[in-house]
């Protein structure tokens, strides 16, 4: 079991730039890529037993890739969709003691910095904003998910760019 385990290890490692690019094209975020591999390299050690070595290899490990990727989305959509409630009640049971002049400025600052985007980088964002998802927003606009994740994230970029001036 020894040097088949060592086996396993080097074929896995072997398909590293393979996996990365993969890993990029699911988070667009070469950070998010890098650990997205770890956590396959991670997985796939843990449950070599598990793998078939009729199967391919290549294909297991994008098959784990993508479930990870998927479970993780889940995950942070889901802490996500939690935080945001607990901060519009927050946001709408506090809204007179906190309202004043300079928070409506900064809320109406922010809008226009949206709305001076592209359209086909504002509408994405806006509708990514207002809840739908990845795949609700590609389908509503006719694009790839591919492009709708990256107009959103480009999106996120530039606004954060102007907060910054």
């Amino acid at each position: 079991m020894g040097t088949s385990n060592k086996n396993f290890e080097a074929e896995i490692i072997s398909m590293e730039s393979s996996l990365q690019r993969y890993a990029y094209t699911l988070t667009l975020d070469s950070d998010d890529a890098k650990d997205l591999v770890q956590e396959t390299y991670y997985k796939a050690l843990n449950n070599q037993d598990k793998f078939d070595s009729q199967t391919n290899l290549k294909a297991w490990l994008y098959t784990i890739m993508k479930n990870t990727f998927i479970n993780d989305y889940r995950r942070r959509v889901k802490k996500q969709a939690i935080f945001n409630k607990d901060v519009q009640e927050f946001v709408i049971n506090s809204r007179p003691a906190e309202a004043n002049p300079e928070s409506d400025f900064n809320f109406k600052e922010l809008t226009v910095m949206v709305n001076s985007l592209e359209p086909e980088f504002r509408i994405p964002f806006q509708m990514h904003d207002s809840g739908y998802k990845y795949q609700e927003i590609a389908d509503e606009l006719g694009l790839h998910l591919g492009i709708v994740k990256s107009r959103i994230h480009f999106s996120r970029q530039k606004l954060i760019e102007k907060l910054k001036h």
